[in-house]
């Protein structure tokens, strides 16, 4: 049977990187129009399969333990979501705030260029462990609930350690889709009539907190995924 996801829209982050590509490239969200089984296969290896076949036991005995022994959950569904909130509105001003001693130079651009990776990266850093720190808490609050929430944690804990190597790595290479991007502005301002005129460096650092956003949704996702879980739970 095909996945019923078959037609799964591009993400939010999938649409800002597409964005920076030249008219007629593959976007990335073309990889969206494969069957999400097909997608996840081709991100796991053999020795990934067998650890998620061992997956399944341990997310069985999960539901079991839980219900052996039902626990009352450290935190509500509405703390939870207040605590997601919270995270989302600090990521984000840090995303958004710029230092505003720093003047840029015109005539090098190539240290522009490396200040706005290094912004870039240090974001990626607090959102990391910001987003883990988060995740693994709610993980947690769900193992101590219905056997259901129990079995949903452990299957994320799973997802993550099969996976989330892998994304690291793809979240990690996202600077060169904004280095393409920097080099294409700065080309189209060099060659106009006014090529000390920053505005186009404006435009970019606005492109480069919207990707960082949108990777923060992202990141975000698990988790919102598990807080709706629980809400839903009766």
């Amino acid at each position: 049977m095909r996945s019923s996801f078959r037609h799964t829209q591009p993400t939010a982050l999938v649409r800002q990187l597409a964005g920076f590509l030249p008219a007629g490239a593959a976007a990335p969200g073309d990889a969206a129009r494969q069957d999400v089984a097909e997608r996840l296969g081709q991100w796991l290896h053999v020795g990934e399969a067998i650890s998620l076949s061992s997956a399944h036991a341990a997310i069985a005995a999960a539901g079991r333990q839980a219900a052996r022994a039902p626990g009352q959950p450290a935190a509500t569904a509405a703390t939870l979501q207040a605590e997601l909130e919270r995270v989302r509105a600090v990521l984000s001003q840090s995303i958004t705030t710029r230092d505003t001693r720093h003047q840029p130079d015109p005539d090098d651009l190539d240290t522009e260029f490396t200040f706005c990776l290094q912004r870039y990266q240090d974001q990626q850093r607090r959102m990391e462990m910001s987003v883990d720190a988060l995740r693994g808490h709610v993980r947690q609050t769900l193992a101590q609930g219905t056997p259901r929430l129990a079995q949903l944690a452990a299957l994320d804990a799973a997802l993550g350690e099969m996976l989330g190597g892998r994304e690291q790595r793809l979240l990690v290479g996202l600077p060169n889709f904004l280095r393409a991007r920097f080099m294409t502005l700065r080309q189209t301002a060099a060659a106009s009539d006014t090529p000390h005129d920053l505005r186009w460096l404006l435009g970019f650092n606005t492109e480069l907190e919207q990707t960082l956003l949108a990777e923060l949704d992202h990141r975000l996702q698990p988790v919102v995924g598990m807080i709706e879980a629980m809400t839903h739970e009766p």
